[in-house]
């Protein structure tokens, strides 16, 4: 019982409802603001990943010419 030797069952609830609540809010957070998203946030995902593809080319590019 690897959980119960470092949380007791007040804190497994907690975090069950915790993540429960959390979730939920951020579901209904994005649906309420969805029309904004798609006004405001166009195409962002496609920049987002590009943006990020470069940075870790950078950054593995980096690796290769200093090493570890």
């Amino acid at each position: 019982m690897f959980l119960g030797a470092y949380f007791t069952t007040g804190r497994i609830i907690f975090m069950i409802f915790f993540v429960l609540a959390f979730g939920s809010l951020i579901v209904w957070s994005y649906k309420k603001d969805l029309k904004n998203h798609k006004r405001y946030y166009k195409d962002a995902g496609i920049k987002v990943s590009i943006y990020g593809a470069i940075i870790i080319g950078i950054f593995i590019a980096i690796r290769f010419i200093f090493g570890n």
